[in-house]
């Protein structure tokens, strides 16, 4: 099997929030594609509930697209601590961080549920599961622990 990553990293040397740049793949013709960790809350101290990761996942989709050149999808990890983001080309941590800070700060502060794209049975596969107060509640958060551009020690932007 493959070596993957992420299964690698010592998650109890991390220091959430952050984002790390994790890998950057190289194309035959070029192109580069980068994978960034967009960690939200600290790994195996808490995990943000389903409803709300699935709001913030409907809702970072377009909002780093807007900040973002390149990006071609963000998802969530399986463990509810934050975010894998694939780009084209190469963006600096601090570029990432401070477009996840401002797309957390919209959310907090300005959204309203009809702002929230994909929440009905022809748009989503799972359209029951979602809280736009969860999703303000851990946008707010994890603005107030301060977004890292660093994942080993705090340098919050």
């Amino acid at each position: 099997m493959a070596k993957v990553e992420s299964f690698t990293l010592d998650h109890t040397k991390v220091k959430a929030p952050y984002v790390r740049l994790i890998t950057e793949e190289h194309g035959p013709a070029g192109d580069v594609i980068s994978n960034y960790d967009l960690r939200l809350v600290q790994p195996n101290d808490n995990a943000i509930p389903t409803a709300g990761l699935h709001t913030i996942e409907h809702l970072l989709a377009g909002l780093l697209r807007d900040r973002l050149d390149g990006v071609i999808d963000c998802s969530p990890f399986g463990c509810r601590t934050g975010f894998h983001l694939i780009t084209w080309g190469k963006h600096s941590t601090t570029e990432v961080a401070e477009a996840l800070k401002s797309s957390l700060e919209e959310i907090a502060d300005d959204i309203k549920w009809e702002d929230v794209p994909g929440t009905d049975i022809t748009s989503c596969g799972n359209y029951r599961d979602h809280s736009l107060f969860s999703a303000k509640q851990w946008s707010r958060d994890i603005l107030d622990a301060g977004i890292s551009d660093q994942p080993f020690e705090r340098h919050v932007i």
